[in-house]
């Protein structure tokens, strides 16, 4: 009886003091935005400068591409995730990494009114360099025909977007989350 009183006692006191030892906070969550969904997104035309530079980066909830355009009007886009992304003018297919992918579409050309390039990437086929990106496989060059220039954009799987424009300089952004 002895042996099992003390087995009780040293339980009842580690169960004290296990409740009794103050406990971490838990480490801060970062609340993703939700809502955007997938289907298409798109913005009336308007008048902005050509395409001068397409670029990336990376955020806590979501990866990000950029097309910055000349000028400081807002300017209009199609973007949808498509089975396949096709080339301007010819509709060959564009191939891209990736379980999804988006076609972006934005209503400004990459060549001025002599027929220029205003956009210059060292890799048609790789425009920025995503190695690392939780949702971004790959950015294609998928043309720029009759006023619109259009990129491929490779992501993981079919996950929630949204796009949006700014100005000042002009810009059309597309996020894409890295998860639902």
């Amino acid at each position: 009886m002895r042996a099992f009183m003390k087995i009780v006692l040293a339980v009842t006191t580690a169960a004290t003091l296990t409740v009794a030892l103050p406990t971490a906070a838990p480490a801060a969550v970062t609340a993703c935005e939700s809502g955007w969904g997938s289907l298409t997104k798109t913005a009336a035309p308007s008048t902005a400068g050509p395409v001068t530079n397409i670029r990336s980066g990376r955020q806590d909830c979501y990866d990000r591409l950029v097309i910055d355009l000349s000028g400081t009007a807002t300017q209009g886009y199609y973007v949808q995730y498509v089975p396949e992304v096709t080339m301007d003018g010819s509709g060959k297919p564009v191939p891209l990494r990736g379980g999804a992918f988006l076609q972006i579409v934005v209503y400004s050309p990459a060549y001025d009114d002599n027929g220029n390039l205003t956009y210059h990437p060292a890799n048609w086929t790789e425009l920025v360099d995503v190695t690392g990106y939780q949702t971004f496989r790959q950015a294609s060059w998928a043309g720029s025909f009759e006023g619109t220039t259009t990129v491929g954009l490779g992501v993981r799987a079919r996950l929630p977007f949204r796009v949006f424009t700014l100005t000042g300089p002009s810009r059309v952004v597309i996020d894409v989350a890295h998860s639902w």
